[in-house]
């Protein structure tokens, strides 16, 4: 064996005995130990104690979020390790701990050199921004590439602060509803999801960075920071304004590159929609109208995930919402705080479902309940029991079709004689983007026949008669506008299935999908796609869009 080989076989051997005595006082110590290549270090953090007390007490601060600070340390039972402890509770700290080894915290202090440069840098930018609450700018995040720009700038292990900063609202400043952050092979990939479609915002974030954005967003989300192999999920605020606050749902995935997190961005602003605002048509709107006028019964909504369902319902609530009724809600989780209403949320793990919630519900004295989601038999069965009780129940169920919400829920285990008399409607949705106003272009209809048999074979209450002129519809161009996608956030489609007597004979026959669709063809239905054709010549959307969400273009 060379001699090369041999001292790196000696080093190595070393450095496993080092952390096995890490892990053995650790677990002496009843504490947590934290391997070297799971470490970690946020720069602010590190500047909590200065470097010639974190040295005599042999510990550090490497991590650091709404004074919950992760502590590194040799000994959690050394004199002044407990010392730096009492100080850091004393000052309002929740101390997580964590014993590492030798090498593991010299690597951490080998971090304090970046401090001295990240002070002048704060100090510099308040100089400059002296009205600023923030370090990050509006004008620093206000369109994708300056999005794009702030993230390659503050990628270094000195302005993690800053990389979160621009992370964060970057995409609340695109209107991004989630942010992925993905380790592969040799790069770790931002990407946000914007009006429904995934878009790559940054491709060079360092490992460091990586490790250090990770550990933030655990820390704060309340997660294990040492747990690497295990999918983990948690929440936490983004103080926006003193008025509004962004909920952060987090969810965290073991992947053969590192750990993949998902960032969703809960925007109380999504559900000030009325229901004027959704992209209901007024034939439409109307419906629904009258049905939430009636005292009882189920009202369902399908759809996919992320099609706009919690909104739709949320708009239902606020309809209802006054001092004379009661209105609770049980849900997984919960999205949206609503004032007024009482809001529960569902905890497997304590055995609290939304069978066992809905039970206890029912002895609250509801008179509007909204269940999150209908996906056992048992939670089925009480939901239309509670709609012939004299209750209006809202809720989901997973399904492709309005017309598929029944047999769903028969085969979920409702019973045919209960639920027939129990629903009052099913609505199905989806979200098409909408054309940018500020930069869309006319392009001639093409075939005006097809169009014109597609209008004339939609019911009455349709309003067609300002369409039948119409000779163009209108493409994306893309503008500093909407970020050159040609798109500047998104709408409803819509199919409505109103409970009629004879969709009910069909319920008691358990008929499959397809008899439910014959039948209400023939009772003035209108399908998404039509719905969706219906958006385009209006110039709301386009083709390509509507198919994107509903498949080709069924013109017959």
């Amino acid at each position: 064996m060379k001699e090369n080989e041999l001292h790196d076989q000696l080093s190595q051997m070393r450095r496993e005995a080092e952390e096995r005595d890490a892990q053995r006082r650790a677990d002496s110590a009843g504490v947590k130990y934290l391997p070297k290549e799971k470490l970690a270090v946020n720069v602010d953090a590190l500047a909590l104690i200065e470097e010639h007390e974190a040295h005599e007490a042999q510990c550090a601060i490497v991590e650091e979020e709404d004074k919950r600070v992760a502590l590194v340390t040799l000994d959690p039972g050394f004199s002044k390790t407990k010392k730096v402890i009492q100080t850091l509770k004393e000052k309002g700290y929740d101390v997580v701990l964590y014993v590492v080894s030798h090498s593991s915290l010299e690597y951490a202090y080998s971090f304090y050199k970046h401090v001295t440069s990240r002070r002048s840098a704060v100090v510099g930018a308040v100089k400059i921004e002296e009205d600023s609450e923030g370090t990050i700018q509006e004008h620093e995040i206000e369109t994708l590439e300056k999005v794009k720009e702030s993230l390659t700038k503050y990628n270094s292990p000195g302005s993690i602060s800053l990389f979160m900063q621009a992370l964060l609202l970057g995409a609340m400043s695109l209107r991004a509803s989630d942010i992925h952050i993905e380790p592969r092979n040799e790069s770790v990939i931002v990407r946000y999801r914007i009006d429904g479609i995934l878009q790559d915002i940054f491709a060079g974030m360092t490992q460091h960075v990586y490790r250090a954005v990770l550990s933030r967003i655990k820390l704060r989300s309340e997660l294990k920071i040492n747990v690497r192999d295990e999918a983990q999920d948690g929440r936490f605020t983004i103080d926006f304004t003193e008025k509004r606050d962004i909920e952060v749902r987090v969810a965290i995935a073991p992947s053969e590159f590192g750990e993949v997190v998902v960032m969703r961005l809960l925007d109380p602003e999504t559900i000030q929609l009325e229901l004027s605002q959704l992209g209901l048509r007024e034939d439409d709107l109307a419906i629904i109208e009258k049905e939430l006028k009636k005292p009882h019964g189920m009202i369902l909504n399908t759809g996919p995930t992320g099609s706009g369902k919690t909104t739709t319902l949320y708009a239902f609530l606020k309809r209802k919402h006054s001092s004379e009724v009661k209105i609770i809600t049980i849900e997984n989780p919960i999205e949206y705080h609503i004032e007024g209403i009482e809001q529960t949320q569902v905890d497997p793990q304590a055995g609290y479902t939304f069978s066992d919630g809905l039970k206890s519900l029912m002895r609250q004295d509801p008179d509007i309940i909204l269940v999150g989601e209908i996906r056992d038999k048992e939670t089925a069965e009480i939901a239309v029991q509670a709609s012939l009780t004299g209750h209006m129940v809202f809720s989901t169920v997973h399904a492709n079709e309005s017309t598929g919400g029944i047999p769903r829920l028969l085969d979920l285990g409702a019973k045919a004689n209960s639920l027939a008399p129990a629903l009052n409607l099913i609505i199905a949705q989806r979200l098409v983007r909408r054309l940018c106003d500020a930069c869309k272009k006319e392009v001639p209809l093409e075939n005006k026949e097809t169009i014109e048999t597609f209008l004339s074979s939609l019911p009455k209450r349709v309003e067609t008669e300002s369409l039948k002129t119409v000779d163009h519809v209108y493409e994306p161009v893309g503008c500093p506008v909407c970020n050159g996608t040609g798109f500047k956030g998104r709408i409803g489609i819509y199919e409505l299935l109103e409970i009629n007597d004879r969709i009910q004979e069909l319920i008691l026959e358990e008929a499959g999908s397809l008899r439910i669709k014959e039948a209400a063809q023939k009772n003035l239905f209108v399908s998404l796609q039509q719905d969706g054709v219906l958006k385009v010549l209006r110039g709301i959307t386009t083709l390509t869009e509507v198919e994107r969400v509903t498949g080709d273009i069924q013109w017959k």
